[in-house]
């Protein structure tokens, strides 16, 4: 049967691409930042996932004001890199898993999650980032993704409480599907930044790192934050990390925090990443 193995947490800061297609992460200005997910691109190569669970927020890319779903799923049998302005990352074409896609799909919204499902799309930095951080520049991905988008980007976003019970609802489908994988959940955006307006560059160490702290073990806690506080406490952007809570949710109530990475800045923001084994 498939099994939730581990779940990763991280923000998928654009520039961060930008600094690995250029091969600068390695620079005196830049190995500070990469060197925290050092540990991680080690701890994945043995760990193996045959797919990736990926939720993010797309950046007006794959969806625009004339259609804006809460929640949807990626049923396609890959996805292209999207060009945002710049001309296409120079990343592998995602490869997708149907078969699961399908299954989460008719699971989640027989639990009670109306899910849009989405058969062609391309994805931009909030899915190719976060793979880039954790196997850097392959040939091709090593392994398989189901993108789950969350609308953070116009409001109203789903609350917290909403998040982990899609979370709990995807662990749900996955116990249920019928092939032998190993699976991981990546939650991914945040933490504390704003882009635009008065308010550009607030950065709030002490909230993200009491989320961080909570995530293990209070993350019913977490789930009860409402956006305002997201907004008023870490910026605009930085209520992306409600999307970790649909990781959290996936993992089950044993987890085991294996690696933490925090830094700021880069850029305007502030950067997180977890890694947590899934213990039950």
């Amino acid at each position: 049967m498939a099994k939730i193995t581990a779940g990763v947490g991280t923000s998928h800061v654009p520039l961060l691409g930008r600094i690995i297609d250029i091969n600068q992460s390695k620079t005196d200005d830049w190995k500070p930042i990469f060197s925290g997910y050092d540990f991680t691109r080690e701890w994945i190569k043995n760990e193996k996932p045959d797919v990736v669970v990926l939720v993010y927020n797309d950046h007006a890319n794959a969806f625009d004001m004339t259609m804006i779903p809460t929640f949807a799923i990626g049923c396609a049998e890959s996805y292209a890199p999207a060009d945002e302005g710049y001309g296409a990352r120079p990343v592998p074409v995602v490869q997708g898993d149907q078969d699961l896609s399908w299954h989460i799909a008719q699971s989640v919204i027989q639990q009670g999650f109306d899910l849009t499902i989405i058969n062609q799309m391309e994805v931009d930095h909030g899915l190719t980032v976060p793979l880039s951080m954790m196997f850097d520049q392959p040939e091709a991905w090593p392994c398989k993704v189901v993108p789950i988008m969350v609308n953070t980007v116009v409001y109203p976003a789903p609350s917290g409480e909403r998040c982990v019970a899609l979370g709990k609802a995807i662990r749900n489908a996955i116990a249920s599907y019928d092939k032998d994988i190993n699976v991981q959940v990546w939650g991914t955006g945040g933490m504390s930044h704003q882009l635009l307006g008065a308010r550009a560059g607030i950065i709030n160490r002490d909230w993200d790192t009491a989320f961080l702290d909570k995530l293990s073990n209070d993350y019913e806690e977490l789930a009860k934050i409402p956006q305002t506080e997201y907004i008023r406490e870490t910026g605009t952007e930085g209520s992306e990390t409600v999307m970790w809570l649909i990781m959290r949710g996936a993992l089950g109530e044993n987890v085991k925090e294996i690696h933490r990475h925090y830094h700021v800045p880069i850029s305007n923001t502030a950067l997180g990443h977890i890694v947590l084994s899934a213990e039950d």
